[in-house]
């Protein structure tokens, strides 16, 4: 079974967060959500509260295939601050692993150096943020190990796609006619 960790920080976009999180389970990806809060519940950028599966630091996050960051502010920002998740992306680079972020996320990897001449999106206006990018402005963006996509109203193509690449285009296709979005 195919197993991502998608991160919750306080001021995460919820529907981005979820929406990935919902259509990973019912593709059978093992999507573990990870409080980077130090609590189990967590609020999102407009005030819903989300109990997280665990905390960052409970247990070693190196054995998944794929890290995912929602958007949302502040809770972009919480991510870029915790040491300890940019030493597992760093990781998850050097490794070959999928790494995934939508809306605003996308920078937490561009600042870091990480998109530098690769294809990537992020929520309009944010482009500085993707140093070294060739920024594009499709919904989802697959270059290599890295998928980017643009903000929430992106969210069901951005989950699809990376069920796609855990599970193959079928699984997509199967999940995408089961919640009458594809045709």
């Amino acid at each position: 079974m195919k197993k991502a960790y998608l991160f919750f920080a306080e001021g995460f976009e919820e529907v981005e967060a979820l929406t990935v999180v919902d259509l990973l389970r019912r593709g059978k990806v093992d999507c573990v959500t990870v409080s980077v809060s130090g609590d189990y519940d967590v609020t999102g950028s407009h005030g819903i509260t989300i109990r997280a599966d665990r905390l960052f630091g409970e247990r070693d996050l190196s054995d998944a295939d794929m890290l995912i960051l929602p958007g949302g502010m502040p809770g972009t920002n919480n991510l870029k601050a915790h040491a300890e998740l940019d030493k597992l992306i760093r990781q998850y680079d050097k490794d070959g692993k999928y790494l995934a972020a939508v809306c605003a996320a996308p920078t937490v990897y561009g600042e870091k150096g990480l998109l530098e001449g690769k294809n990537a999106t992020c929520y309009p206006g944010l482009e500085d943020g993707l140093k070294g990018a060739n920024t594009k402005t499709d919904p989802v963006v697959h270059d290599g190990q890295y998928i980017t996509s643009r903000g929430m109203g992106t969210s069901i193509d951005f989950g699809l796609k990376l069920l796609e690449l855990l599970e193959g285009r079928e699984i997509a296709d199967t999940i995408g006619k089961a919640i009458v979005y594809l045709k």
